[in-house]
């Protein structure tokens, strides 16, 4: 069933609701396992796959049961696409561009530099083409996917010493993952991609000279303002990081449909849910990394600009040798033209408008 119709035809309350339960007292009852790629010290994104599996739980009658174990418990956190592919287990819940090793249209999944925001991930997901195209390039890995959380827009990571200008980045060692590092690297960056679990420990052994990951909330929690306390922003390379939950295709098709109802609705909840606590979570933690003497700084004009062309030139690159990103990357670079088209007025204008005002 696809994502846009089931949403259209029960309406986004009725996807959220748990009135789906009473009809699957006759089903089968099913034990399913969830490899994170996250650590549960991150309550926001390894608490998306407990959100997950606890609706699941609830819409059932504790039929449908999903155990949820973190990045490095049943395998390695990179390692989950492979591990829903063999079917070793049956779900996962991470980023795609963590996978762009295997094919650079996974990056599509989650964030591009210079891409789409979070509200306009979710509309080209829903009501543009995006989940039937992401979900059309999964199904060469025998899994099919299911919206499951976005942080909305980053910040820009965390750095021994600030970056003033162009010149700051070369042979800077920075933690990124995604097209990100591929951009970066155009930039005369030396990019080194790691797990979030793995990032303190890099940085405090100095094997790194600056990481990124989310946001404050998250950022805090992992401690980075205590070994690098500069604090970039913004993000360049994400406007947003969408999430999936990758199901195995063969475990899914053999649920029932109220099952696969469930899978829906249950990962409709893990998205928003994800948003809000970022939303809610971040301006707190910022006002407290600062207030520790944590030192924001903007991202030089240079570096953002270079880095602009250099994205536009990167794509065109893949564009010209990898049919799959091509697809889907043209139908994204079209929506994401007329979405800031509309952005531009209504809501920049408001924002920037709202955002000087004393409140």
């Amino acid at each position: 069933m696809e994502r846009r119709s089931f949403v259209r035809g029960a309406g986004l309350a009725g996807v959220l609701a748990a009135g789906v339960a009473p009809a699957v007292h006759a089903q089968a009852a099913i034990r399913w396992r969830l490899a994170s790629s996250f650590p549960k010290s991150l309550d926001t994104l390894f608490g998306a796959a407990e959100a997950f599996a606890k609706k699941m739980h609830d819409m059932s009658g504790g039929k449908f049961q999903v155990s949820v174990h973190a990045g490095g418990e049943l395998m390695p956190a990179f390692g989950v696409v492979d591990g829903v592919q063999a079917g070793t287990v049956e779900m996962a819940h991470t980023a795609p561009y963590y996978f762009i090793g295997k094919n650079e249209a996974f990056a599509l999944g989650t964030a591009i530099p210079f891409g789409l925001n979070s509200r306009q991930m979710t509309a080209w997901l829903y009501e543009g083409n995006g989940l039937k195209l992401m979900r059309e390039f999964y199904s060469n890995y025998n899994m099919i996917s299911f919206p499951g959380g976005n942080t909305g827009a980053q910040m820009g990571g965390w750095y021994r010493k600030p970056v003033t200008s162009l010149a700051d980045l070369k042979g800077l060692r920075f933690r990124t993952v995604g097209l990100a590092g591929k951009v970066l690297e155009r930039l005369g960056v030396v990019v080194q991609a790691m797990p979030g679990g793995e990032i303190y420990q890099a940085l405090e052994k100095g094997t790194i000279d600056a990481a990124e990951w989310v946001g404050p909330y998250d950022d805090q929690k992992l401690g980075f303002n205590k070994v690098a306390p500069n604090y970039a922003y913004p993000a360049f390379w994400e406007g947003c990081a969408a999430f999936d939950f990758f199901v195995n295709q063969k475990a899914y098709d053999g649920l029932s449909g109220e099952y696969k109802a469930m899978i829906e609705a249950a990962s409709t909840y893990a998205l928003v849910d994800v948003q809000a606590k970022y939303d809610a979570k971040n301006p707190v933690a910022l006002r407290q990394l600062v207030a520790g003497g944590t030192k924001l700084f903007r991202y030089p004009k240079d570096a953002m600009e270079l880095a602009f062309k250099e994205a536009n030139a990167l794509y065109a690159d893949i564009s010209a040798k990898n049919p799959a990103w091509k697809k889907i990357y043209d139908d994204y670079a079209k929506f994401r033209a007329d979405q800031n088209l509309w952005f531009r007025f209504a809501e920049a204008g408001f924002d920037d408008f709202m955002q000087a005002q004393k409140l």
